[in-house]
């Protein structure tokens, strides 16, 4: 049964230039998600697909594979993750590498451990769905979530929840961006991934955080190292 890593990484970052391998905490961003999932055992390979040659040096130095460059077609702003991990299976198919299962591995996702792939790895197994995905859950209801108007009022989403109380409402959650285990045959066929075909890696929400600005990256720095420091204390 293979099983490989795709860890998606294209050059064209507009908010954050070169994203995927500026540095971060010491190493490269990339790097923190090759090294993890190298130690989780989880995976027969580590491939990175990428258009961008510079990225492919880093990803290679840090011990993945860069097999291919990805086609320019899957590499501007609008590509989705469904096609460019369906790129890379077909791909490793036809060199005679039939992939049984893939995770896709988001290379901006320091905060991904080994045991929750593992724990994904797990659950896909287990339950046969088509994916196991991370998630964590809001902080706040969503369903009493407001809205700013166009003539700068507010609005409920859900007026008819105004006086629920908080504890009354079904908790709420969202995808945590860090990886998504689905069966090669899912991915081939671009299954959608928010469905009752997917089951949840839940985790906590302190190891959830997008980095898409400058001030999303200086936060996750911090937390990044404060999390370190606290578990080298231990």
């Amino acid at each position: 049964m293979n099983r490989v890593a795709i860890i998606p990484a294209r050059g064209g970052s507009k908010r954050i230039p070169r994203k995927n391998v500026n540095p971060f905490c010491g190493k490269p961003m990339i790097a923190w998600s090759i090294e993890t999932a190298k130690i989780s055992g989880c995976f027969d390979r580590i491939v990175v697909s990428t258009d961008d040659r510079g990225i492919a040096d880093v990803a290679t130095r840090w011990g993945a594979e860069v097999p291919f460059l990805r086609p320019e077609i899957l590499s501007d702003d609008y590509t989705g993750t469904l096609p460019v991990i369906r790129h890379a299976v077909d791909w490793l198919k036809e060199q005679n590498f039939p992939v049984d299962y893939a995770c896709c591995l988001y290379a901006t996702a320091p905060f991904v451990s080994a045991e929750d792939l593992q724990r994904g790895w797990r659950l896909i197994r287990q339950t046969r769905a088509d994916y196991a995905f991370s998630v964590t859950s809001f902080a706040f209801p969503i369903q009493r979530a407001i809205r700013v108007t166009d003539s700068g009022r507010v609005a409920m989403f859900n007026p008819e929840h105004f006086t629920t109380r908080s504890q009354d409402l079904e908790e709420a959650w969202h995808d945590a961006g860090q990886f998504y285990w689905g069966k090669a045959s899912a991915w081939l066929e671009e299954k959608m991934i928010f469905t009752e075909d997917s089951v949840p890696v839940k985790l906590p929400r302190h190891r959830v955080q997008d980095i898409d600005t400058p001030e999303d990256w200086s936060r996750a720095e911090w937390l990044f190292r404060s999390m370190r420091e606290e578990l080298g204390s231990q």
